[in-house]
């Protein structure tokens, strides 16, 4: 039995479903909205990659390694964007969240912070996470800033560490939270969605 199993996760007007083909159209209307396959600091799919993208998302979930998911508008099921639990380790109950991106129209809302809370509850609360993590590119400043609002902790830089989609080579930031700072860390992010947006 798989230590992540399928869940579908649900607060605040978004839920999480796991990836399937059925998103393959919504997803692509996401990734549109901003083109978002043309920042190079994202793993973002071009239109035309996107069903090998969701492809590629069920063989790494059938390998134990990432669980995606759909982010998704509870109301109208619109898909707006996606994200994952990946670097799956059951032995030492650890895992990162990543491959996170959001149609253009939606970012700077309360969808990833919502998504964040969710994924994060369900790490810590029930598959009794000891650390998540979370990890992108040096030059992804927007994102950092995002994760280390989250309350997470920058633990370093891996050097020249991985590929971008351009064939440069990145650096690569890694950050984490541990479960004993969980509590505090969801105080905060239902603080954080509760406080009128400006």
């Amino acid at each position: 039995m798989a230590w992540v199993e399928p869940v579908t996760l649900n607060a605040r007007g978004v839920t999480l479903k796991p990836l399937s083909l059925e998103h393959e159209t919504g997803l692509r209307e996401a990734a549109a909205d901003g083109e978002l396959w043309n920042i190079r600091v994202t793993s973002v799919p071009e239109p035309e990659n996107t069903r090998k993208y969701i492809e590629d998302a069920l063989a790494m979930r059938e390998s134990g390694h990432r669980f995606a998911f759909a982010v998704t508008e509870a109301a109208s099921g619109k898909v707006l964007g996606c994200s994952s639990y990946h670097d799956i380790v059951p032995a030492i109950k650890r895992l990162e969240i990543g491959w996170t991106w959001y149609a253009k129209s939606v970012q700077r809302s309360h969808v990833n912070t919502t998504a964040k809370l969710l994924l994060m509850t369900h790490a810590f609360e029930t598959l009794g996470c000891h650390v998540v993590g979370w990890r992108t590119d040096n030059f992804n400043f927007a994102f950092q800033a995002a994760i280390e609002r989250l309350g997470a902790s920058k633990d370093g830089v891996l050097r020249g560490h991985a590929l971008r989609r351009d064939g440069t080579i990145r650096d690569t930031v890694m950050y984490s939270l541990r479960s004993g700072e969980w509590p505090e860390v969801k105080v905060h992010l239902l603080h954080l969605l509760d406080k009128p947006r400006t």
